[in-house]
């Protein structure tokens, strides 16, 4: 199968000069990206590379030097060490990564989502306004799980987006939104939210070597109403059966911020004797996608593979655990586009899918100004994804 890379043809002047800058929570990432980058650029001959507008096509790294420095109250600024001025600017930020500290009055403090969403401020205000365009992928949306108003409440996300492309951020690329609606906050700025279907699908290829992809012996989950759009999604491009469980809520009461599920009830056909692939956009505690692979192994279902964008394990992974070993569970995917912890990158039964190659296509092909709707449908290239493994086990 010819790769990405070579079918497409990037032969449009670039909007500027291609640089990034990942916040130090997107750092691993971003070195991912540009490893891809330079790459690339280095095979790739242009006909026109020595004019003018192909200056600084080629480099030994596209990432900025650029740093966030604390003062002893906790204050900190944002510095720029290199010229901006005229480039095409990718900013990238894991608002997610908790694991990053900073020092406060001789405390140490776990960087939260506000604390990341600020610093993303802070290199944009250092920016000055002097790059040419400015565009910011945050993998998980500041704020998206706080995305509608239902009481007396916030609309922090609508806020977060409008307060962004005041600043002058041009374009806002965001992975699998809690709510993609949540773009009419910024009705006329660039909002792209993608899913990770495809990486997902080869993942679980690649990993376990005897799926059967067929109505008779495989079906796709939402784990809610709010996720059935996914879901579908992948079910049509693998010719799957569907199924979903709604949450019955005890609207009398909030706990932690929202109405505790009583119980999960399911809508679908029989799961009896199938593999099933349970996703969803994130899995916070856990403790829903973990009850519905439970209420399915009680429905008699096979093997149960949980696919979520976003693995934030809030409550850690013990959970998770159990239920590998209760057999609730075979096998976890989820990408690398928020922190994962080595302890679980470690765990026998995760799969990670990486997301760099992905990222690198979209900044690659957007530094041209050329369409990415190809990248964001990637049905074709699932469907021959699956043709190959069918063939593959059909040789085996």
């Amino acid at each position: 199968m010819p790769s990405l890379e070579e079918k497409r043809k990037l032969e449009t002047i670039p909007v500027g000069t291609l640089r990034m800058i990942p916040l130090k929570g997107c750092r691993e990432l971003g070195e991912k990206i540009d490893r891809y980058l330079i790459k690339w650029r280095e095979e790739r001959e242009h006909e026109h590379q020595s004019s003018l507008a192909f200056a600084g096509y080629q480099r030994d790294s596209y990432i900025m030097d650029a740093e966030i420095s604390r003062f002893g109250t906790g204050e900190a600024k944002g510095v720029i060490k290199e010229s901006v001025r005229g480039t095409d600017l990718y900013l990238l930020v894991d608002v997610s990564n908790y694991s990053l500290t900073y020092s406060l009055c001789g405390h140490e403090n776990h960087m939260s989502p506000d604390d990341h969403y600020q610093d993303l401020k802070r290199i944009i205000a250092a920016v000055g306004g002097k790059a040419r365009r400015i565009t910011v992928i945050m993998p998980f949306l500041y704020e998206s799980r706080q995305h509608k108003r239902n009481t007396r409440e916030s609309l922090d996300c609508a806020i977060a987006l409008q307060e962004l492309v005041s600043m002058g951020v041009d374009n806002i690329i965001t992975f699998d939104a809690h709510d993609a609606r949540v773009q009419n906050a910024i009705p006329l700025s660039g909002f792209e939210t993608i899913q990770p279907t495809y990486q997902f699908v080869k993942g679980l290829l690649r990993d376990i070597k005897d799926i059967t992809i067929d109505a008779d012996h495989m079906m796709i989950i939402s784990p809610d109403e709010g996720g059935m759009g996914r879901a579908i999604y992948m079910a049509n491009v693998l010719g799957l059966d569907i199924g979903m469980f709604y949450k019955r809520r005890d609207y009398t009461c909030v706990v932690n911020g929202r109405n505790p599920i009583l119980s999960h009830e399911f809508l679908g056909s029989s799961v009896e004797g199938k593999d099933v692939i349970v996703i969803d956009d994130m899995i916070s505690s856990g403790d829903s996608v973990l009850d519905v692979a439970s209420q399915l192994k009680k429905r008699k279902a096979k093997r149960i593979f949980v696919a979520s964008t976003f693995g934030l394990f809030t409550n850690g992974l013990d959970a998770f655990d159990k239920a590998y070993e209760e057999g609730t569970i075979h096998r976890l995917l989820t990408t690398n586009l928020v922190y994962q912890s080595p302890e679980l990158l470690e765990k026998p039964y995760y799969i990670n899918c990486d997301m760099s190659k992905y990222i690198a296509y979209i900044i690659d092909t957007l530094n041209h100004d050329i369409s990415i709707s190809d990248l964001l449908n990637p049905s074709d290239r699932i469907r021959q994804l699956v043709a190959e493994y069918k063939k593959e086990q059909q040789n085996g």
